[in-house]
């Protein structure tokens, strides 16, 4: 139980991290407008986007096992755990094949609101509340993005916003992995 925890937070810790990677928009050149263009435009540019991308791409699909071993034995745990290597396969495949989609980014928000909707049905009610205010973050900015799109203004910032809601929902989900005890009927 414990070398499933810690390899859940590290693998968590690496994927929020890599996964954040397009922050370095704002310390190298790329053209991409943080305002007007979609942040999947950084991937068409310097290669340290893609291969962040991939690498928490890795390691989110690689944290669902070890965290499917520390949730409790019901089908709403397992969700939440195969959802988050779900997300990782998703983001290895945009990393993989960059062009912007929003069929890609529905799928990652589908995975991410099911997995969400998961923890709500199986957290304690402290981090029950995070979870749920996380829902209502995950759908104000997937909304944000889809009127961004229609309007074709200000694209570029809902998309970063939704990348941060993403990255601290996950960082969210791997602190309470790794700082909550495992239930008396979990897999030993």
């Amino acid at each position: 139980m414990r070398t499933a925890r810690i390899a859940s937070a590290l693998l968590m810790g690496v994927a929020v991290l890599a996964y954040s990677g397009w922050l370095l928009e704002f310390f190298l050149p790329t053209g991409v407008s943080p305002v007007r263009d979609p942040a999947e435009a950084l991937l068409a540019g310097p290669p340290v986007f893609r291969i962040l991308l991939a690498v928490s791409g890795v390691a989110f699909l690689l944290a669902g096992p070890p965290l499917h071993r520390l949730g409790p034995v019901q089908w709403s745990a397992r969700l939440s755990s195969i959802s988050v290597s779900a997300f990782g396969a998703i983001v290895l495949f945009q990393a993989a094949y960059p062009e912007q989609s929003d069929v890609l980014s529905s799928l990652l928000n589908i995975v991410l609101v099911a997995g969400v909707i998961s923890l709500i049905m199986w957290w304690p009610p402290g981090w029950r509340r995070l979870a749920v205010i996380g829902l209502v973050l995950v759908g104000a900015t997937w909304l944000a993005v889809v009127l961004a799109r229609q309007l074709g203004t200000f694209e570029g910032v809902f998309t970063r916003a939704q990348l941060v809601v993403r990255a601290v929902l996950y960082g969210v989900g791997g602190a309470y992995a790794f700082v909550k005890p495992a239930p008396r009927h979990a897999h030993r």
